[in-house]
């Protein structure tokens, strides 16, 4: 935490940094040497950029107003670290008026920068379903009660969903991941099991997602003489920036950098944050910035075994960073 030498408003600047179970394959001189473990989304990035924003700050805290919390979250791609740390109090002692956070993000290009006046990263939810029958031989189907049957008719079913129930100019997703069902080819199997994720932004859309999900699954499970079980897990809400921090935080972007593409059209991303629930009790307010380069082949998708960034995107993230911290505190 850093004091400014003026009073001012309490901000916290939160920074990712765990890493993901995936086997790196960058082939970079810095890369993971430990089996199963990579920094594949840019956390060790953005924890460099916030001890930046630390130093910089530090540097200049004669000239600081109000209060600076420095917040290194961990268990951000588990979804649990920033409800751990709210629950721990980091937003109070003394309370939090604003939180800020950035990302740098490989769908687009160095130079890039996007700060969203909306929504900016879409609500997540795990939904797991074990569909229950009878097995039997595959040879006398009729004897059984198949939910392979009703599994795949449900797969089916649930992208109406989107397609029919949800209004066109409205975002959402339903994505089946995972079936499991079956050992022998020929034996209709006791049980089948189907995992996959919801993403949606508004609370009306993710509440007629969540009815129209139950229905079809409890309804095609009973129609096909089956039994259906249904968990549904809340990931994260949707992160929505605070309009009037994104105006201002755009508006410091164009003015340190005017070269840079200053994407102000509401870019968003249907991936998911924990940042949500920080949001969800401050005004708050999330950044992307850009950090790919397609010439140097820095441009694998995050989570992607190859996966590294542009590091001249470092500095331009700190700055921006920094500048916001700067300019909210006052």
């Amino acid at each position: 935490m850093l004091r400014g030498k003026r009073p001012g408003r309490v901000v916290l600047a939160r920074a990712d940094m765990d890493a993901l179970p995936i086997n790196e394959e960058s082939g970079a001189a810095y890369a993971s040497q430990t089996p199963g473990v990579m920094h594949a989304c840019g956390h060790d990035g953005h924890t460099a950029i916030l001890l930046s924003v630390a130093r910089l700050l530090q540097a200049h805290r004669d000239e600081l107003a109000g209060t600076v919390k420095f917040v290194f979250q961990p268990a951000e791609e588990g979804m649990g670290g920033a409800v751990r740390m709210i629950e721990d109090g980091v937003l109070e002692n003394p309370p939090v008026e604003a939180a800020l956070a950035l990302h740098l993000w490989n769908e687009r290009p160095l130079g890039w920068l996007g700060i969203p006046h909306g929504p900016a990263l879409a609500g997540a939810e795990i939904f797991k379903i074990k569909v229950r029958g009878k097995g039997g031989h595959g040879a006398a189907p009729h004897r059984s009660m198949d939910p392979i049957l009703a599994a795949s008719q449900m797969v089916v079913a649930l992208q109406s969903i989107v397609a029919r129930n949800i209004e066109p100019l409205k975002a959402a997703v339903v994505s089946v991941c995972t079936i499991h069902g079956g050992e022998a080819f020929n034996v209709i199997p006791q049980e089948v099991e189907l995992s996959g994720t919801i993403r949606t932004f508004e609370p009306e859309v993710h509440e007629k997602v969540l009815e129209r999900f139950e229905v079809i699954v409890y309804g095609l499970a009973e129609t096909l003489g089956c039994q259906a079980e249904l968990d549904l897990k809340r990931v994260a809400p949707a992160v929505i920036n605070h309009a009037d921090l994104a105006a201002r935080w755009q508006a410091l972007a164009r003015q340190m950098f005017p070269e840079a593409e200053v994407d102000g059209n509401n870019y968003v991303s249907m991936g998911s944050e924990d940042m949500a629930f920080f949001f969800e009790r401050v005004p708050g307010c999330f950044a992307f910035v850009g950090s790919a380069n397609h010439a140097k082949g820095l441009d694998a998708g995050h989570h992607h075994p190859r996966f590294d960034f542009d590091e001249e995107a470092l500095p331009r993230a700190a700055a921006l960073l920094a500048a916001a911290v700067f300019e909210f505190t006052q």
